[in-house]
């Protein structure tokens, strides 16, 4: 589960809209599309969730933090943060199922995801980024190292990721990674997509 490009819509550095990424991103062969958004009110969620759903048939499709969106629209999962609701609650709310990530900082909070049943981590922010205001200090290689280490559950690697360091991010124990400016603000989002699976693709085969 979740080995290559997942891919995190983001509405204000999307050039084509996020319809038209998602697209482009299913077409390209990703392993899930994140629902991400921070600012459109729940009614209009809901309306493009649906569309959003429509489209990605065949890759999982999760929404950022929003279990009711989730639930709204039929998704396949969700995906929290450390400030969100713990991810044994929202097992009891959405059931075995249901895909369950959590963005984790340090081996400490991977452990205690691992323990409360998450289904996959996403490991923040491994380098430096603009695109997520809060994002916090980044985590480097390393903390995607340890936590391969320890555990077995899907690494997603996110933040400041762009295509010179993708294969480093990959080699150092990540299943899949994401990168949000570095795909939805050029002009071809498939293409983009294509440059990172190539390197995704060297990395696991290293």
């Amino acid at each position: 589960m979740l080995k290559g490009f997942y891919f995190v819509t983001n509405a204000s550095l999307s050039k084509e809209g996020i319809i038209s990424d998602v697209k482009a991103a299913c077409c390209a062969g990703v392993c899930a599309v994140q629902y991400r958004d921070k600012e459109t009110n729940t009614s209009l969620m809901i309306e493009e969730g649906l569309k959003l759903r429509r489209i990605c048939r065949k890759v999982p499709f999760i929404i950022n933090d929003r279990i009711d969106i989730a639930q709204a629209v039929g998704a396949d999962g969700v995906h929290l943060g450390q400030s969100d609701m713990p991810v044994n609650l929202a097992r009891k709310i959405l059931g075995k199922d249901t895909i369950i990530g959590l963005t984790v900082h340090s081996l400490l909070q991977a452990k205690n995801a691992v323990a409360d049943g998450a289904d996959y981590l996403a490991v923040a922010p491994v380098f430096s980024t603009k695109t997520k205001k809060d994002a916090g200090r980044p985590v480097g290689l390393n903390l995607i190292t340890e936590i391969r280490m320890k555990y077995r559950i899907p690494i997603v690697a996110i933040g400041g990721i762009n295509i010179a360091n993708a294969r480093d991010v990959i080699k150092a124990g990540a299943d899949s990674l994401c990168a949000i400016s570095a795909v939805v603000s050029k002009n071809n989002v498939k293409a983009e997509i294509s440059r990172f699976l190539e390197e995704i693709n060297i990395g696991l085969a290293s």
